[in-house]
């Protein structure tokens, strides 16, 4: 059997086609894409007209690519996250791309969407009750457990994203050390009604917990740290980055601006203007919640929807 799922998120599209066989699932098709469907939102609490129309124009290109595999529109899961909670105009957005489109949105509680997250982020060699899933997301941030064997989520979605520091904080090219201070106090001050949740991981998980980064933000600092050109997932899936990797890549991305970003090599260039939000993101979880290192995952939200 063939199922197809979309993750429509403040930054990026996903098309994930699988196909479903006794002996497991082979992936037919994973694709992303930066369509920003989230840029401006955080100012004006609306999907803006570009935003929807770049959207749209690329759930169209998903939509025939289902059916190329045989998957019709209407059997596309299909789920919207953080943008979709925060504009105001996004059930007008959706109706109409059922319309016209044939897909039917689901817009995801945060809950829902850490749930989801972690349960598509798992590694194959990480019990899922010792992980912890990080999902930096253009409007929000996903930090999840699964401490115990009866399946409960335990976690949180922080409004913190990678488009939104970004829009609300650092407007400068390159950004002053002003604007990047005040980001990340405002990072840090979202973080702290999670350390006592961080604590209690202590004391609910045998051992150190296995922390493990996914989506595009990940990803992207992967890319940069082992300089590599071509998105492969089996080179990916497991990579480690540490602390102090997190911090030296934030120092690289500060000083430079968004068309030197641009230049190094790993960097997606739809990404390079808020990819120092998404790292300072990611080094400030990994201090201010005690994570020594994390292992990044491909997968995440687009396969974990399935389960929901």
């Amino acid at each position: 059997m063939k199922r197809a799922s979309i993750d429509l998120g403040t930054n990026t599209c996903l098309l994930l086609i699988k196909e479903e066989t006794p002996s497991g699932e082979r992936i037919l098709h994973d694709e992303s894409n930066v369509v920003r469907l989230g840029q401006g939102v955080a100012q004006s609490g609306l999907l803006g007209e570009d935003a929807m129309a770049r959207a749209r124009a690329c759930l169209a290109r998903y939509v025939e690519t289902a059916k190329s595999f045989g998957v019709n529109p209407q059997q596309i899961l299909a789920v919207g996250t953080a943008q979709a909670r925060d504009a105001s105009n996004a059930h007008d957005f959706f109706t109409d791309l059922e319309k016209t489109l044939g897909l039917h949105f689901r817009v995801l509680t945060g809950d829902e969407e850490a749930k989801a997250t972690f349960l598509g982020a798992t590694l194959p060699s990480i019990s899922p009750t010792t992980m912890v899933v990080m999902d930096i997301g253009g409007g929000s941030t996903e930090l999840v457990a699964m401490p115990e064997s009866n399946g409960n989520i335990w976690g949180e979605s922080l409004p913190i994203g990678a488009v939104k520091i970004t829009e609300k904080f650092l407007p400068s090219d390159p950004v002053t050390d002003e604007e990047f201070w005040a980001a990340e106090e405002a990072i840090n001050q979202s973080l702290s009604r999670m350390k006592s949740w961080r604590d209690s991981l202590d004391q609910k998980i045998s051992g150190r917990p296995s922390f493990v980064a996914v989506a595009g933000t990940a990803v992207t600092l992967a890319m940069l740290q082992l300089e590599m050109k071509e998105f492969k997932s089996a080179e990916l899936d497991g990579v480690k980055i540490t602390r102090g990797d997190a911090h030296r890549l934030v120092e690289e991305l500060k000083w430079r601006s968004v068309a030197e970003r641009k230049t190094m090599t790993g960097m997606e260039v739809k990404r390079a203007d808020v990819i120092l939000a998404g790292a300072l993101i990611f080094w400030r979880v990994m201090e201010e919640l005690r994570f020594d290192e994390a292992l990044i995952s491909t997968r995440g939200l687009r396969y974990g929807v399935f389960s929901l």
